[in-house]
C-alpha cells in the first residue's frame, strides 16, 4: 500500500510538473513594428524575403509591419501598402525602410503597375510609395469593418436558426423562406460594403 501511495504521489508531482512547463511556454509574439536604418531594405532574394543591412543579407522569420503600415510577407513577397494596394515582390525588388518598393526589373515593375512589359523597353527605376492613410481614412475603414463584422454574425445566427429548425423538423419540410430572405438582404448588405 505505501508503495502504491509513492507512486501515486510521483505521478501527481509529474503531471503538476508537465502542466506548469505547458502553462509558461511563451507563444509566437505577433509581428510588429520593425526597427531599421535609413539604408536597409527588404529584398526578394531565392523565393523569399530577407532583411538586408550593412549590405548584409538576414533571413527573416516573421512577417514584417513597418513604421508606416507597410506590410511585408516574408515567405511570399507580398506587400500591402498602406492605402491598401497590394503587389508581389519578383527576384531582386525591395522595400526600403520607409515603404517604398524599388522593382528590379521592367518586368516585374510592369506587373505591378497591371500592364505588360514591352520586349526591349527602357527602364527607369520605378517606385511605389506607400502614402500612410489620414485619420479619418483609417477612422472610415474601421467603421466599415466593424460594419461587416456585425452583419457576417448576424448572417451566423440566422444561418444557424436555419440549421436547427431543418435538423428538428427532417421528417417534414420546413419553411424557411422568411430566414433566407433575411439571410439575402444581409448579404445584399455585405456586398455594399465592399
Amino acid at each position: 500500500m505505501r508503495h502504491f501511495l509513492s507512486s501515486a504521489f510521483v505521478v501527481l508531482a509529474l503531471t503538476a510538473s508537465l502542466s506548469a512547463t505547458a502553462q509558461t511556454k511563451t507563444t509566437p509574439k505577433p509581428a510588429g513594428a520593425v526597427t531599421t536604418g535609413a539604408s536597409d531594405r527588404f529584398l526578394m532574394q531565392n523565393g523569399s524575403v530577407v532583411l538586408v543591412q550593412n549590405g548584409r543579407p538576414t533571413p527573416l522569420t516573421q512577417n514584417v509591419r513597418l513604421g508606416n503600415g507597410t506590410k511585408v510577407n516574408y515567405k511570399s513577397g507580398i506587400v500591402e501598402l498602406p492605402g491598401g494596394k497590394i503587389t508581389t515582390l519578383q527576384e531582386g525588388d525591395y522595400v526600403t525602410s520607409k515603404g517604398e518598393i524599388v522593382f528590379a526589373t521592367p518586368a516585374s515593375a510592369a506587373a505591378a503597375r497591371g500592364q505588360k512589359a514591352e520586349p526591349g523597353a527602357k527602364f527607369d527605376p520605378y517606385v511605389e510609395r506607400g502614402a500612410a492613410p489620414s485619420p479619418a481614412d483609417v477612422d472610415a475603414r474601421l467603421t466599415t469593418l466593424s460594419t461587416r463584422l456585425d452583419l457576417m454574425a448576424q448572417k451566423i445566427q440566422l444561418l444557424n436558426q436555419k440549421i436547427s429548425l431543418l435538423s428538428v423538423n427532417a421528417q417534414r419540410p420546413t419553411d424557411t423562406a422568411q430566414l433566407d430572405q433575411q439571410i439575402q438582404q444581409l448579404e445584399q448588405q455585405l456586398q455594399q460594403l465592399k
